[in-house]
């Protein structure tokens, strides 16, 4: 039945509506602006940097010369069609899934989770914190994305709860038959470790499982793609039950699972799958770690990541200790980095910073936070490029 979710959707009626669309602060306003609280939080995601460099991030394979292999932005753009499709037949708010959709991933490290598991393991030898790009996302648009405004000055992007919510909820496998939001309205940096809250907002529970049903035959068809999968297809035709006169395709996968959460949910149980399908997700989702994920040929590409991210790392903390020499050693390295970490940081900062001051620089493990926000906004190509200076003479 369409729109069974229509009177628990994020709109003035919801008893969450205030803590939903909070934010830290009131937008500036140009006096004709016509967009919703949302639709604003949409176009200050796609209008950041750090969005646009999503197209240049893994998301499974890094294949940096094969067009057709699935980028992080192409996954971003995946989950906010299948939500918006789920969300939209609901009754629920099209516009904060979208927003959600949009930025969920916008803390991604470059190369992907094997770039997370390197930056994760620094982190917690560095300043004792475990590095999980939800957070990660979460803290990049609560305090380093910055845009400018009408009048030239660079502003934190001021998000709602509701969309920041859902960018740190996102995470966590779907271990369970049945997603439901929590009631307690906490403070999102009570956050330790991922998937320790369900989302706020029915609409974050959708982006949450659109988030799992795009990767899965995403990561097949690029697979495929790759020859990885050529002596496990039988298997795989197998769980899809089709036959091998059939294509794999991975719209009708989607459409499939789309139709039974869709038919399936209500608000008594939650957003939930039949049983049927939720088998068949669990099946496909042990065929891709099994055959995808841990797959022998991506040790090599993993060796080559740490090399190239505990290099910069390295290289940016002896600046620390040894400015003079690091800046005359590598001196448009340094300057990068350090026109970036001005932005944030407690000496002179530039007359049209209107963000916080989040870095003392004088403070070492506060240095060593700023380098990994630094390194996570990297692109896959900047990081190696980085890389390459370091090791040229």
């Amino acid at each position: 039945m369409k729109d069974k979710f229509i009177d628990y959707a994020s709109k003035e009626s919801n008893p969450k509506w205030n803590n939903i669309i909070q934010r830290k602060c009131e937008l500036y306003s140009r006096g004709n602006d016509i967009r919703s609280e949302f639709e604003r939080d949409y176009t200050r995601i796609i209008h950041s940097l750090a969005f646009r460099r999503m197209k240049h991030k893994t998301q499974v394979f890094f294949s940096p010369t094969n067009d057709h292999i699935c980028t992080r932005m192409e996954h971003v753009i995946l989950v906010e069609s299948i939500s918006n499709t789920i969300a939209n037949y609901l009754g629920l708010n099209t516009e904060l899934t979208k927003a959600i959709a949009m930025s969920h991933d916008i803390g991604h490290s470059p190369f992907g989770h094997q770039g997370e598991k390197i930056l994760s393991k620094i982190s917690q030898e560095e300043i004792g914190k475990t590095f999980w790009h939800e957070r990660n996302g979460m803290e990049m648009v609560d305090k380093i994305i910055l845009l400018e405004d009408d009048k030239r000055n660079l502003q934190n992007l001021n998000l709602t709860y509701g969309v920041m919510d859902g960018i740190i909820s996102h995470c966590g496998e779907i271990d369970e038959n049945s997603l439901k939001p929590r009631d307690e309205f906490i403070n999102l940096y009570e956050y330790e470790y991922p998937n320790q809250y369900k989302p706020y907002t029915w609409e974050g529970c959708v982006v949450k499982i659109a988030d799992k049903i795009a990767y899965l035959g995403r990561d097949i068809q690029d697979a495929i793609t790759l020859g990885i999968l050529d002596e496990h297809l039988e298997e795989l035709y197998n769980i899809l039950n089709l036959e091998k006169t059939e294509s794999i395709n991975n719209t009708v996968i989607i459409n499939n699972l789309v139709y039974d959460l869709c038919e399936n949910s209500n608000i008594e149980d939650g957003l939930k799958f039949s049983n049927k399908a939720f088998e068949f997700m669990n099946k496909l989702k042990e065929f891709n770690y099994k055959y995808i994920y841990l797959d022998e040929r991506l040790k090599p590409s993993t060796e080559y990541f740490e090399i190239i991210l505990k290099t910069i790392y390295n290289t940016l903390k002896r600046y620390y200790n040894e400015q003079e020499h690091i800046k005359m050693t590598y001196p448009e390295i340094i300057n990068e980095f350090e026109d970036w970490l001005k932005l944030y940081w407690n000496k002179e900062r530039r007359e049209f910073c209107k963000n916080e001051v989040i870095f003392n620089v004088e403070d070492e493990k506060e240095f060593c936070q700023a380098i990994i926000y630094y390194i996570s906004g990297m692109t896959d190509n900047y990081a190696i490029d980085t890389y390459n200076k370091i090791i040229r003479f």
